[in-house]
């Protein structure tokens, strides 16, 4: 008998034994990783698709952007018009309103919560009527695309775990983000590029970190784990070959490598030895394609004026936005773009002003674009921040400087595309803007509908870890079927 390429003699135990009962299975499997298009049926179906049933029913989005705005963007100065704040400027919240809601250890200790109304103008738009600040022009002339939700709520109070939460359906860590979930549902549709990837940008507000926690596979296999993109000379860090190897000495050293992997995968059965061929194989091809997909020369003039000149900027959000359409045009499954420097504790009107001025082109242009090029309809665009904020000042304040504090309670956040309902404001919050009077959306249900979207049933999508089974959904979420077209 064929010595393997590794002896490892007599190393047995019950999980070497029992993964020796699946070899066959795991030789065909390692040969759909090296091989593409072994067990495909059509060109339509991954293997991913065929082996695990998926998606559960008809899509109707093929993928997602994300455009996370980190630091919670207030919503009293962008979407949720409050006369009521203005007229009542300075004056403290009614006990009444409050109800006893948790505070922040930076307001906590406030004796007084005084009202704030925006400083910005807002007028109505659309066919909705929806009503839009002053600070977002482009943004309102797309009024009619996108959704409005105004009744979100989340349980987290402060930054990272509202963040983690948004992400990963979890407050703590080392769970699987909403993009690492998409890709072990339903794979990839471009076998060169990563199904999940994420870009970064920052604005000249107070940020708030992000961290590759957000982007993690947790439990699922590391193939599944998002790609983080930068903005400097290589878009994706050590893909590059080394000086003095050319391409066909790569493909060399990766066969070698494989045959390597494989023997190690015959002895012990483990799947993380698989994905690590498949990331080599992966990485292979990105080679090629992320340098041809990143390189912005060649779109036209007028896509560029379109997304403003910021966008030949790598590393802004402008050229993030427009490189997310790209990502998204060659099938990515998600993209999480996440721009900091929301986070108005103080000086929020000018800040904010300043971040809608990173913001506000780019996104609506995105919209715009996705929509000329048909791919709106099977593309769902989501933009929103990780809680809102509250509507009485933290601090000392004038009618023209002033902060606002965390609020879960209720915020703003909007979508666009994938079978979404444009044109529609759905929620609505008190007239302090304080508490949710009508139809919330908590982040399980926002999850759970995104999920839909994408012909996934957020209760049947399941990975057992550790004897419990685990969803983006923990154990809640509900279809938000009144924003679905």
């Amino acid at each position: 008998m064929e010595k393997p390429i590794f002896d490892f003699g007599m190393n047995s135990n019950r999980r070497h034994f029992l993964s020796k009962l699946s070899l066959g299975i795991g030789s065909a499997a390692l040969g759909s990783l090296l091989v593409p298009d072994l067990f495909k049926s059509n060109a339509e179906n991954s293997v991913n698709d065929i082996v695990s049933g998926l998606p559960h029913f008809a899509p109707k989005a093929k993928r997602v952007i994300y455009l996370f705005q980190n630091g919670a963007p207030s919503q009293f100065e962008l979407f949720d018009h409050k006369p009521l704040l203005n007229k009542m400027f300075g004056e403290d919240l009614p006990e009444s309103i409050r109800s006893g809601q948790r505070l922040t250890g930076m307001t906590s200790n406030q004796t007084r919560f005084p009202l704030a109304g925006s400083v910005f103008d807002f007028k109505q738009h659309g066919k909705s009527g929806a009503w839009i600040s002053e600070l977002l022009p482009h943004t309102a002339r797309i009024v009619d695309d996108i959704c409005i939700i105004k009744s979100m709520n989340t349980d987290a109070i402060n930054h990272d775990p509202a963040l983690t939460f948004f992400q990963t359906g979890a407050q703590v860590g080392n769970r699987p983000s909403m993009g690492s979930w998409l890709s072990y549902g339903l794979g990839s549709e471009n076998q060169n590029l990563p199904g999940f990837c994420v870009l970064l940008s920052r604005g000249k507000g107070n940020g708030q970190g992000v961290y590759s926690k957000l982007w993690t596979n947790g439990f699922l296999d590391s193939v599944h784990q998002g790609v983080q993109f930068s903005s400097g000379e290589n878009p994706v860090l050590y893909l590059g070959d080394p000086e003095g190897m050319d391409r066909s000495e790569r493909r060399r050293m990766l066969d070698k490598l494989a045959a390597l992997n494989e023997g190690t995968f015959n002895e012990f059965g483990d799947p993380e030895v698989t994905a690590k061929i498949q990331q080599y194989e992966m990485a292979y091809r990105m080679q090629t394609a992320v340098p041809e997909i990143t390189d912005m020369s060649k779109e036209p003039e007028s896509i560029i004026k379109m997304y403003g000149p910021e966008c030949l900027v790598p590393g802004t959000y402008a050229a993030n936005c427009l490189l997310a359409r790209k990502l998204s045009e060659q099938g990515v499954r998600f993209i999480q773009l996440y721009h900091q420097g929301w986070d108005g504790h103080a000086g929020l009107p000018k800040e904010i002003a300043g971040q809608c001025k990173d913001v506000d082109q780019a996104s609506a242009a995105l919209i715009t674009d996705l929509k000329q090029r048909g791919l709106l309809d099977e593309t769902l665009v989501i933009w929103g921040g990780e809680f809102g904020r509250t509507n009485f000042c933290q601090g000392k304040f004038t009618k023209d400087d002033y902060g606002r504090d965390h609020h879960p309670r209720a915020f703003t956040i909007w979508m666009a595309g994938g079978g979404i309902k444009p044109g529609l404001v759905f929620g609505e919050t008190d007239d302090f803007g304080y508490n949710i009077v009508k139809d919330p959306v908590h982040v399980h249900d926002l999850h759970a509908t995104i999920l839909n979207q994408l012909g996934l049933d957020h209760e049947r999508l399941i990975f057992k870890h550790q004897g419990r089974r685990y969803r983006l959904t923990d154990v809640a979420g509900k279809l938000v079927k009144g924003i679905i077209s």
